[in-house]
């Protein structure tokens, strides 16, 4: 019964349930138009539990009351949850679990004006993972964290905009398609976790290795865990530098798997032939 209760949303947010049903229903009803593989599944899935269990459960109370509890979190919400859920190409699925006349007026809105813009901002090949590292460092400047943990609204713009920013880059880096239509190229696709890694290592070694509480908030709220707020820092420091920086490197490895298949089908940087 007590491991049940942790599975009690520490604050309840009937948003976060909605998308989460609305994106479970949607690969369900695609899954069984479109055939998908049992290892997209189980990586959608899971990339579901992990977003769920980090955001809709007691485990938030930690992340409120813990830096390095917090850390975790994000570490899930920005880089491993979206990078195993995006795994699973789960785009298509779900585009086919919408209704016939859904898919027509979606693909009609995709051809306007708005349409193309939203697409060209969401897929840019420099905005996209600068908003990435962004999105990591600017929550982490003590000031602003100082009032997004305090305010529920910030708090929950800050978790919300990880996880979108989250899936927006790793949607362009596990692209297995050639450039173009993939708005990122199989090399850039290589070297760009190389690139929004190294900022995200450098602040976690800074903060990992600053031997004065940058973040007194915690302590302001009453940390969950009896300890020492340098040690708390410190380990949150580390979870930003290593493992952090090792999800990075797997979603670096996916993309030159998809770098070498398509070179050995000689494919790497091709053009489409006009017709």
């Amino acid at each position: 019964m007590e491991v049940l209760s942790w599975l009690v949303p520490w604050e309840f947010s009937p948003t976060l349930l909605i998308s989460f049903t609305v994106a479970i229903v949607l690969f369900v009803r695609g899954a069984r138009i479109k055939r998908v593989s049992v290892a997209r599944k189980v990586l959608f899935w899971s990339g579901m539990v992990l977003l769920y269990l980090s955001l809709h459960t007691l485990l938030d109370y930690y992340a409120e009351r813990m830096f390095f509890m917090h850390r975790i979190q994000h570490l899930v919400l920005h880089h491993l949850g979206p990078l195993v859920l995006m795994a699973a190409y789960p785009g298509s699925v779900m585009r086919a679990g919408l209704p016939l006349s859904w898919r027509a007026r979606l693909r009609q809105f995709n051809a306007t004006l708005p349409g193309r813009s939203i697409i060209a901002v969401m897929t840019n090949p420099i905005f996209v993972p600068a908003l990435f590292v962004f999105l990591v460092i600017v929550w982490l400047v003590p000031s602003i964290q100082f009032y997004s943990m305090l305010d529920w609204r910030l708090y929950r713009l800050m978790n919300w905009s990880v996880v979108i920013s989250g899936f927006m880059y790793w949607n362009l880096i596990l692209d297995r398609r050639v450039s173009p239509p993939a708005a990122m190229s199989p090399g850039g696709r290589v070297i760009s976790p190389i690139v929004t890694m190294a900022p995200q290592m450098v602040a976690g070694a800074i903060i990992a290795f600053t031997d004065r509480d940058l973040y007194p908030l915690f302590d302001l709220c009453g940390r969950a865990i009896a300890m020492e707020a340098t040690t708390d820092q410190s380990i949150g420091g580390l979870t930003m530098w290593i493992p952090a920086a090792l999800t990075e490197v797997i979603g670096l490895l996916v993309a030159l798997g998809n770098l070498m298949r398509l070179s050995e089908k000689g494919r790497w940087g091709l053009k489409p032939k006009p017709k």
